[in-house]
């Protein structure tokens, strides 16, 4: 484990939680630790380390705490709804294009001419909308990642999911086993890069206020929330759920009012080193809340998902909603 980067580390940590919990399966879990610790023998290593003892893997597979292919969440919003217009999109990067998933509230629906298809709705004409950038788990772009962005369009935001693969192709080119590696073995400079691009995209945008940004990631993506926010002095407002802490010598960067989303679980890799992460925004005088929620667990808020908690994850987006709306 001391070989392996925080990024890394958290994904392991999170891995062999989800098998000892019965979220993943043992081959799912072992694929995804062989990736990212790069061998056989450290992978063994470091999941006899983590409780997993080497006589699972000759265990039948265990029944799986099920999760919902389609979203749970009464805020879900698709994609044909009449009151946003979503699409993907592409920018400029360091050194690449980025892939990202646009949603901003719509102008209205076009006249139909009869005979014909009713039109898109297209995006508000008139300029002045507050931006929030989003950053998915550790899975890529998925379809809840894009289901968050379309919930923002819906508050007046124009919200924008980086695809943080994009020079690997973006996520669907790539199989789901290497993705967690992927994304944890590259610098983190690299993704919180992206969103600073998807910040310098928008400032050309005359329908966007790029003085009035914000940004919410989950999981993976809330530590790079963090991780942005020490980084991004334009950033006025950030709500990681549940991410590893950024390095705390950076905290003292954050200039965005930060509410940072827990899980009540103990066993939550995502709360180690929480209660430092507080003392040093408190002593660097920065704007923050740290929530924890009752009775969740690791990804309480994603409703596609097998810790799925519909109460507070409901609980969660009004505060998030409220937070976003008092600073950005």
């Amino acid at each position: 484990m001391r070989d392996l980067n925080q990024f890394q580390r958290y994904l392991v940590h999170e891995f062999v939680d989800d098998y000892h919990d019965g979220v993943m399966s043992r081959r799912d879990m072992m694929a995804r630790v062989l990736k990212i610790t790069g061998s056989a023998a450290a992978a063994a290593t470091t999941l006899t380390a983590l409780g997993v003892k080497a006589a699972d893997a000759m265990a039948p597979e265990r029944l799986l705490r099920q999760g919902q292919p389609e979203p749970q969440s009464p805020l879900a919003v698709p994609e044909n709804d009449p009151s946003i217009a979503a699409s993907s999109i592409e920018f400029q990067g360091e050194g690449a294009m980025i892939q990202a998933y646009e949603a901003r509230p719509a102008s209205g629906n076009a006249s139909p001419v009869a005979g014909t298809p009713e039109p898109a709705a297209t995006p508000a004409a008139s300029g002045g909308l507050p931006l929030v950038l989003v950053c998915h788990e550790n899975r890529g772009l998925q379809e809840h990642i894009r289901d968050v962005a379309r919930r923002l369009a819906t508050q007046g935001y124009v919200a924008v999911a980086v695809d943080l693969l994009s020079r690997e192709g973006g996520t669907a080119a790539n199989q789901p086993d290497d993705i967690p590696a992927i994304l944890s073995e590259a610098d983190p400079a690299r993704h919180v890069g992206d969103f600073q691009a998807a910040l310098a995209h928008y400032a050309n945008d005359p329908s966007v206020d790029s003085a009035r940004t914000g940004m919410i990631g989950f999981c993976f993506g809330g530590g790079i929330t963090w991780r942005t926010a020490t980084q991004t002095p334009e950033l006025n407002a950030a709500v990681p759920f549940y991410g590893p802490p950024p390095p705390l010598e950076d905290v003292p960067n954050i200039r965005a009012a930060v509410l940072g989303i827990y899980a009540s679980d103990p066993g939550d890799f995502a709360n180690e080193g929480r209660d430092e992460l507080e003392a040093a925004l408190a002593e660097a005088g920065i704007t923050f809340r740290i929530n924890v929620y009752p009775g969740t667990e690791h990804a309480f808020h994603n409703d596609t998902g097998q810790r799925y908690n519909e109460e507070q994850a409901l609980a969660a987006w009004r505060d998030t909603v409220a937070w976003l709306a008092e600073y950005v």
